[in-house]
């Protein structure tokens, strides 16, 4: 199983599918919580750009540790660079999840009851 995310064409695929799935999911979910209304959803959108951007960062570091790369080896270079790092992932990560994430955003409007767009 440990291959699976880290050798061959699915160590691409199946991490860059299960960001965009988390993408589409995390607005469906704040949804729940936020009223309707297209304050609520700009706020909503921001909220779920700030989560899905820490998500791809523990995404990334999870990856890592799960190949095999040890905290004391990561932090050699630094904490202010393997930070960086992990942020420079974490933005470069949006590529996957934020065109998902502005669909489901976009199509979350046509749900509303007691709101009109």
């Amino acid at each position: 199983m440990n291959d699976l995310f880290t050798s061959g064409q699915l160590a691409i695929v199946l991490p860059a599918l299960t960001l965009a799935l988390i993408g589409w999911l995390v607005p469906k979910l704040l949804a729940m919580a936020f009223p309707e209304g297209v304050r609520p959803l700009l706020l909503l959108s921001f909220c779920a750009t700030l989560i899905m951007f820490g998500i791809g960062v523990l995404f990334f570091l999870a990856l890592y540790l799960w190949q095999g790369v040890s905290l004391s080896t990561l932090s050699e270079a630094g904490a202010a660079s393997v930070m960086f790092h992990f942020l420079r992932l974490g933005a470069i990560s949006a590529l996957l999840w934020a065109p998902i994430m502005i669909l489901s955003i976009a199509g979350l409007p046509k749900h509303w009851v007691k709101k009109t767009w």
